[in-house]
């Protein structure tokens, strides 16, 4: 389940299994010895070819390399290598199961899996593993069997109390089923997850009626969760009740507009059409559980382990859009962008995400720097879809990377034609049209619609405003207008994001502007704390120690700024300062020449912390890293509260 907020549901992830597996995952990391209908040409082989080593030392390093950078895939190619070379190691075979599951490579973990529970009996991830590939075989009665070895039978293990009232349901014994479930017991946070599985085992088992009570107490205790919600308002309207489940979903769009999930069910109660039950055989249920645990996982920044339920997840239930939608946010986080890619594409055609699937697909390649791939992923989208808000949103800001500023604009105005009458998650179409009309030298407009977002964000979006306050702030001050209103908004801005240091770097840089050195150089010097490595912030910390007299820590912060890969348009410039320094102020009449750069570096700031979605949810499949503007992720967890 990836209902109740993941610091709530990450306290169900305390249990043994779980402890070995974060054995194994510290042995994998070398802590210890020893096509879907989507897809286009711009995605086909997308994921990368890894040449193993000549020598059994070789693989074997290369995979425990490739283990500590997080990188499944490489390490289960290096894995499979040293073990054609050493099959009989115990060792080399407990790290090879764990790569092969963190990877997806179920054959070969499952053999493993085999191979580790004749070792070691006690060997919770084999024995679950094991029970996993019964449960999917529809062989109850043995995936009990290791369920209980891994789990020893204590309802303390969530994991193995849930897969084996699974089993029983799949034994079609109603009793066990839910007696099992009805076993957790302990701690209050445990009721949510006992009443959810309760519910959905009484509905696939045919009481519908107890299904839905038993889903209503779920959904009292956790309504603003999106897992419950959808299976709640779907056996309301199961059991015939659509104007109620109509209001479920309503509710939680109130909280979460958009949702991709809610939008489909609510387009469905209104076509008339009765919704089937979240689950319906056994593999769906258990796959549930299992992805409850992998978001946990996702939540609480324990990668592999996440990766591995996501797995197991998915080979019970290939579909489940949700569990591949996290696998892919957390393949990207860990800039394993081509693997995301090909985890983001497993989404059904016929699923609601399949679009935002779509869209991370787009952020990958965008990530990857293949931008003028992404926008024409992009375009193939709108083809079928063409007046998609969160397609054009992605499209725009793609095309801001590229920095294909006029079509950026016109994108976004595509966008908030679609939109009609605005409201405040509307507020992102505006700024990052705003600041598309800047870059493309039409001021008026990019005004406008800066302070248009200002307007319709108000205070509710939180510290997302200091986005709007930075870059319209810095653009009055850098074109001398609304300066005391521009002072307010910068610093209203570092107050919202005081570890920002692109934001610090344009209040500084407003102080120099106005010939405020000193003031400068104090907040420049709390910048360059924040973004040591950023050449801007150092090539603007130079200028200020060269206007108070510091000339030779001036020298040396443009060298620094000149290392750090500046925009090539900034490097003679930089050149020349380190030459010859900065001219005498008298000698100036117009503003510094570099503050030009600074524009680039705004749109760079705001764009990384740039909200994934409208309605921004607390979210396990956030925007990609480097993703230029708000493609939206589509949340499996609540909003925020």
């Amino acid at each position: 389940m990836a209902g109740m907020s993941l610091a709530r549901l990450a306290r169900f992830a305390r249990l043994e299994s779980v402890a070995r597996l974060a054995l194994l995952v510290s042995v994998l990391s070398g802590a210890g010895v020893g096509p879907s209908l989507a897809r286009t040409s711009v995605i086909d082989d997308i994921l990368p070819d890894y040449a193993p080593a000549e020598t059994l030392d070789g693989n074997f390093l290369a995979a425990i390399i490739a283990g500590a950078s997080r990188d499944t895939r490489a390490a289960a190619v290096y894995f499979r290598e040293s073990l054609k070379a050493d099959p009989r190691n115990p060792d080399l075979r407990e790290r090879g199961f764990v790569a092969f599951l963190a990877n997806g490579s179920m054959p070969e973990a499952i053999a493993l899996a085999r191979d580790v529970a004749r070792t070691d009996r006690n060997n919770g991830l084999a024995q679950l593993v094991l029970g996993v590939e019964a449960l999917q075989k529809k062989q109850y009665v043995t995936a009990r069997r290791f369920f209980n070895r891994g789990g020893r039978g204590r309802s303390a293990d969530i994991t193995a109390t849930l897969l084996n009232a699974w089993s029983w349901a799949g034994s079609k014994n109603f009793a066990e089923a839910v007696g099992t479930v009805d076993n957790l017991t302990g701690e209050s946070v445990y009721n949510v997850f006992r009443d959810f599985h309760a519910g959905l085992i009484a509905t696939y088992l045919g009481s519908a009626r107890q299904g839905e009570d038993r889903l209503r107490a779920a959904h009292s205790a956790e309504g603003t969760t999106l897992r419950v919600v959808d299976a709640f308002g779907r056996v309301l309207s199961y059991r015939g009740k659509p104007d109620e489940a109509r209001a479920v979903y309503e509710r939680f769009d109130s909280l979460l507009p958009r949702h991709p999930v809610v939008r489909h069910a609510l387009a469905e109660l209104a076509a008339g059409r009765k919704l089937a039950p979240l689950v319906s055989t056994p593999q769906q249920g258990a796959a549930e559980v299992l992805y409850g645990l992998g978001a946990a996982g996702n939540g609480q920044g324990d990668e592999v382990a996440g990766l591995i339920y996501l797995n197991l997840a998915l080979h019970l239930d290939p579909e489940h859009a949700l569990a591949s939608m996290t696998r892919g946010d957390i393949l990207s986080r860990l800039k394993l962008h081509e693997a995301a890619i090909d985890a983001f594409d497993k989404v059904p055609a016929k699923s609601p995400l399949r679009t935002s699937a779509d869209i991370q697909i787009a952020g990958a390649l965008n990530a990857l720097e293949r931008h003028d791939d992404a926008i024409a992923y992009l375009k193939k989208v709108l083809e079928r879809q063409p007046d998609d808000i969160d397609v054009l949103s992605a499209l725009g800001g793609v095309q801001q990377a590229r920095k294909f500023y006029a079509e950026s604009a016109e994108t976004y105005s595509r966008a908030i034609a679609q939109a009609g009458k605005p409201d405040s998650s509307h507020w992102m179409l505006y700024y990052f049209r705003g600041v598309a009309y800047e870059r493309s030298k039409q001021w008026p407009k990019a005004e406008a619609d800066l302070k248009r977002a200002l307007e319709l964000g108000g205070e509710g979006i939180g510290s997302d405003r200091a986005l709007i306050l930075n870059y319209l702030g810095y653009s009055w001050v850098d074109r001398n207008e609304n300066i005391d209103e521009a002072f307010d908004m910068l610093k209203r801005a570092v107050e919202l994001k005081p570890r920002d240091g692109y934001i610090a770097d344009s209040l500084a840089w407003a102080y120099y502007k106005l010939g405020r050195y000193e003031d400068a150089v104090r907040e420049l010097e709390r910048a360059i704390e924040l973004k040591p490595s950023e050449s801007v912030v150092n090539d603007h910390l130079g200028d200020a120690y060269w206007r108070v007299g510091r000339r030779i820590e001036a020298v040396f912060q443009w060298n620094h700024a000149r290392d750090l890969n500046p925009e090539p348009e900034e490097l003679p410039k930089i050149l020349e300062k380190i030459k010859n320094g900065l001219p005498d102020e008298k000698d100036t009449c117009a503003p510094d020449a570099s503050a030009p750069q600074k524009a680039d570096k705004v749109i760079k700031a705001e764009t990384e912390t740039a909200p994934a979605g409208e309605g921004k949810p607390k979210q396990d499949a956030p925007v990609p890293a480097g993703t230029p503007a708000p493609a939206p992720a589509v949340p499996s967890e609540a909003p925020d509260r």
